[in-house]
């Protein structure tokens, strides 16, 4: 078996077996198999898709890459939460402290940005001084400990997808269907959570643009889950427009923080309440939804998810006078208001082209190897339906990239569309 035939194969549509999927996994993770080699796989995958059972063997695939941990000691039910991306989406930050302080064990392993969605570990990675790369062992204890640990994608945990996921962001291979399942359900095979709340978000800034797409993805999710023995639900978040106000990784920090201080975005708080009172559920914490929003509520009112917050930060080796006072976050060099040229209604707002332009301010990732701007992002001071009058701002541009400045705003008068 060599990696030749395998691309040839389905380069010319036909079906992988579970050998040849198993052997692509386990080379390229040793390296025998070059990134463009795998390069070339991943964009015949993207061009001719895989079948149920192609993308299930992957997805196993991966998750046996690498370790495969057992949670089973931190309860008997520990439920995950994932999102299949957005923009502006720092709902984790925000909804796993307020579980984990209703007396649910949180451990959360996530990914970096991928195309134009940012990613939590980038965001968490910009409060000074917090550790996302921590041993399993850490990793663990710290649940034991306080209930709640967020970390990356560790080497030794679906390493092979950890490869295919940063290589499929800069080849342009990123909406995929089977690659979007198979990359989200090896990590939780291998994450051991036994039940999953999947945020499949839909519209023009997600990854699916149309609610059958959506529907697809989240029934393939559940038929892999179900397979794995993990029970799946699924929420429909809509992405057309950049969830809350800021977009950008400390940007979206200070504006989680700040939710968790009582300040909450209506579309933010939909789907943050919406997620948590599933995932109480699926917890065997409350069968009621509505009421289980109202545990929410009372938390946050409270103070009892903030101090979650506080002691995951301070825990994992993160700087809580930022979190504390937020203003203490550094600013990106140039802070550029941009104000419309009329009056009038905002009709449209293209979440897809906001993440662009995010990442041409420098919060995003052309190359695998770049750098993320922690800084850089946008501020959005109107949204779809706000009334705006001339010479009102729009949007607020954070980066440190001067060249790119008229562009920048130029684009926001294309993108806010009056």
């Amino acid at each position: 078996m060599n990696i030749l035939d395998i691309i040839s194969k389905k380069r010319d549509k036909k079906e992988l077996t579970k050998e040849e999927i198993e052997y692509f996994v386990k080379e390229y993770t040793k390296g025998t198999i070059t990134d463009y080699q795998a390069s070339a796989l991943i964009m015949a995958i993207y061009i001719n898709g895989m079948n149920e059972r192609e993308t299930t063997d992957l997805s196993i695939a991966m998750a046996y890459s690498g370790d495969v941990l057992d949670l089973s000691k931190l309860g008997e039910n520990i439920v995950d939460k994932h999102s299949t991306g957005g923009v502006g989406d720092k709902v984790s930050i925000i909804l796993l402290p307020i579980i984990a302080s209703l007396g649910i064990p949180v451990a959360k392993m996530s990914g970096r940005g991928l195309g134009f969605t940012g990613g939590t570990v980038d965001k968490l990675e910009s409060i000074p001084g917090y550790r996302t790369n921590i041993p399993i062992n850490d990793f663990i204890e710290n649940v034991k400990k306080i209930g709640i640990s967020m970390i990356g994608q560790t080497l030794n945990l679906a390493p092979a997808d950890k490869k295919i996921y940063s290589l499929r962001d800069t080849i342009a291979c990123v909406d995929s269907i089977p690659l979007i399942a198979s990359s989200i359900m090896s990590k939780k095979i291998a994450g051991g959570a036994n039940k999953i709340v999947l945020d499949v978000t839909v519209g023009k800034g997600a990854f699916m643009k149309t609610q059958e797409e959506a529907q697809k993805l989240a029934e393939l999710m559940t038929k892999i889950g179900n397979l794995a023995g993990i029970e799946v639900v699924c929420i429909f978040t809509p992405m057309n427009e950049p969830l809350g106000m800021a977009v950008g990784n400390s940007l979206e920090v200070k504006e989680a923080i700040n939710f968790l201080k009582g300040f909450m975005p209506k579309d933010l708080k939909d789907v943050v309440f919406e997620l948590g009172a599933n995932i109480i559920k699926l917890a065997d914490k409350g069968q009621d939804l509505e009421k289980n929003k109202d545990m929410i509520i009372e938390n946050i009112i409270n103070g009892k998810a903030y101090d979650k917050l506080l002691q995951m930060v301070q825990n994992q080796g993160g700087d809580i006078s930022y979190i504390n006072d937020t203003s203490k976050f550094e600013n990106a060099q140039f802070i550029i208001p941009v104000k419309s040229k009329t009056n009038g209604i905002i009709k449209d707002l293209d979440a897809e082209e906001v993440g662009k332009l995010a990442c041409i301010l420098g919060a995003g990732r052309i190359r695998k190897e770049d750098e993320i701007d922690k800084n850089a992002g946008i501020i959005l001071n109107k949204k779809t339906g706000d009334y705006v009058k001339e010479n009102e701002v729009l949007a607020y541009l954070h980066t440190n990239k001067e060249d790119i400045i008229e562009y920048a705003k130029s684009k926001v008068l294309e993108i806010w569309k009056i």
